[in-house]
């Protein structure tokens, strides 16, 4: 497949871990400032668009020259909300859509590039990323969410848990520990077909037990792709890692968005 790229930034008022956290000030700077100031300089996208539900976000988006797509309410997921803006008349021409997270201050184009390529031109309905586990804590940790893929770049399995399951034995034989595992990175790529399918899906039970709303397509048949990449910087989920990424910005003197 060939064709344009539309990235769609998912941006929800509410939040249960970190209160109005697009809004939610980083070095003077609301969350979603600095992850629009990284998405404009992405080569790979044709165009960008935030979607939001509140109004406020909107005014402060628009001030920035964002693009600006109010959508509902209701929607359960950043995933619902990107398919309700795709669907727009103004975006139809648009073969790729990407979902580019809005916690994520210093997402790598390359990420995105590799995820956007699976859709593109390798024929996935869905592609995303994924990088080693690093450390036995994350592959421990039910807060990083782990995948399992096939020889082809398939995805089997996402999972909280601890997948692949490595035993004593194999340990022992093939001097391989848990970073032997693959850590998710929450970016994907859609086909337009795949979007509207992902969207029209009722949440799934796998999905549902595990809280991850990736295992609906994957529960339906959907053939999604995952993209190895280098070790990513992680989003902005708790005040804590508000506090994270400050130090982080800081020490790339990112002190004010540019």
């Amino acid at each position: 497949m060939s064709g344009l790229v539309l990235g769609i930034v998912p941006a929800r008022l509410a939040s249960t871990r970190l209160p109005r956290k697009p809004l939610y000030p980083l070095l003077g700077k609301p969350l979603i400032e600095w992850v629009w100031r990284r998405v404009l300089t992405m080569t790979v996208l044709d165009h960008a668009v935030v979607a939001t539900d509140s109004p406020e976000v909107a005014e402060v988006c628009r001030s920035l020259g964002a693009p600006v797509e109010l959508t509902s309410s209701d929607h359960l997921s950043g995933t619902d909300r990107v398919a309700e803006v795709a669907e727009r008349p103004r975006y139809v021409g648009y073969d790729v859509v990407a979902n580019v997270q809005g916690d994520e201050p210093l997402l790598d184009e390359l990420h995105v590039r590799s995820a956007v390529d699976l859709v593109r031109n390798q024929g996935w309905q869905v592609g995303t990323c994924a990088t080693p586990v690093r450390e036995a804590r994350e592959y421990q940790d039910p807060s990083v969410v782990k995948v399992v893929r096939a020889s082809s770049g398939r995805a089997l399995y996402f999972s909280r848990a601890k997948i692949p399951h490595i035993t004593e034995k194999f340990c022992k034989e093939q001097d391989l520990s848990p970073e032997g595992s693959l850590r998710h990175i929450g970016i994907y790529t859609y086909e337009r077909l795949a979007l509207q399918a992902w969207a029209s899906l009722a949440p799934s039970p796998l999905e549902q037990i595990e809280s991850l709303e990736q295992l609906r397509p994957l529960e339906a048949g959907l053939q999604i792709g995952v993209a190895i990449v280098e070790a990513a910087e992680p989003g902005v989920d708790t005040p804590a890692d508000a506090v994270r990424m400050e130090q982080q910005l800081s020490r790339l003197n990112h002190l004010t968005p540019v």
